[in-house]
């Protein structure tokens, strides 16, 4: 018997579960074992590497990193799901390294041990689609010792995170992301691996961990000004940052002394334009707070 999901055995759980797939938890079961297997090569760990899993669901890419030879630590916001993600592990899979948080990953301050007392230094995960972005950037936030990340995402999200300035999609997400390191499209996936099948399409997006670019405080207020600069992207640069800097021409003072165009619009700016903007407060200008 094969130590992953397949089709039967996904619907078997999620009929003795009672658990009917939802759209608001973003819930996309993966039943295809060699799908699996692939996501687990693709994300390239280290040998016994401890992994973070966001939403294993009933446990499909759970088992694969098990089986891997990956000590598992997953946050699972359905108490049903992660009530019986153990029993699942324990019966394919009965000496596997698994602990289970029932918990929202949004409101996490804190990501547990895997076992054996280990921090988890790798991420991947089906993320649920709804919430993908906003999880992953406060993990990244919250724990600086995941080194690498492959996650599963809606494509639209995967090929913004990892666009580049001037794309079409590059935003918010594509600047804020970039703090962590650079991102990439590792691989496309089927919706024909997803119960049910979902009316987007799948891809892989990865990124290896670099230095950050600056401090906390630094990462907080690059996240206010970008939130400000797309939040009106039509508008350039000195209009959509009035607010932030009390005023256009403040707003104005401050992207010169960064050497910045104050026409400029915030697609055409990079991580290091926005931190360097961070660091170049006009006289008078008040540091914020920001979201991440």
């Amino acid at each position: 018997m094969s130590g992953l999901l397949g089709p039967a055995e996904v619907r078997d759980l999620a009929a003795l579960l009672d658990v009917t797939p939802t759209k608001k938890l973003g819930q996309n079961f993966v039943h295809d074992a060699n799908t699996v297997r692939r996501i687990v090569q693709t994300a390239a760990l280290l040998p016994g590497e401890p992994v973070l899993e966001v939403g294993p669901g009933l446990g499909s890419l759970t088992l694969g990193l098990l089986e891997a030879g990956h000590p598992v630590v997953a946050i699972e916001v359905d108490a049903r799901l992660a009530a019986q993600l153990p029993q699942t592990v324990g019966a394919l899979q009965p000496e596997a390294a698994l602990a289970v948080v029932t918990a929202d990953a949004l409101r996490v301050d804190a990501v547990p041990d895997a076992p054996g007392g280990h921090r988890p230094t790798a991420l991947v995960a089906n993320l649920p689609y709804n919430i993908s972005v906003p999880v992953l950037l406060h993990l990244l936030a919250l724990e600086p010792g995941i080194r690498r990340v492959l996650v599963m995402v809606q494509a639209e999200v995967g090929h913004r995170l990892a666009a580049e300035p001037g794309s079409k999609v590059y935003g918010g997400p594509s600047v804020k992301a970039a703090w962590y390191g650079q991102w990439r499209v590792e691989g496309q996936v089927s919706r024909q691996v997803f119960w049910p099948v979902p009316n987007v399409d799948s891809v892989l997006v990865g990124m290896t961990r670099a230095d950050a670019p600056g401090t906390e405080a630094e990462r907080l207020r690059v996240g206010e000004l970008v939130d400000a600069a797309f939040g009106q992207r039509r508008k350039m640069l000195r209009q959509a940052l009035a607010e932030v800097y009390g005023s256009s021409a403040e707003a104005t003072a401050a992207l010169e002394a960064a050497g910045l165009d104050p026409t400029a619009r915030g697609e055409q700016l990079g991580l290091a334009e926005f931190v360097r903007l961070a660091r170049s407060e006009p006289a008078g200008g008040q540091p914020g707070g920001g979201a991440a």
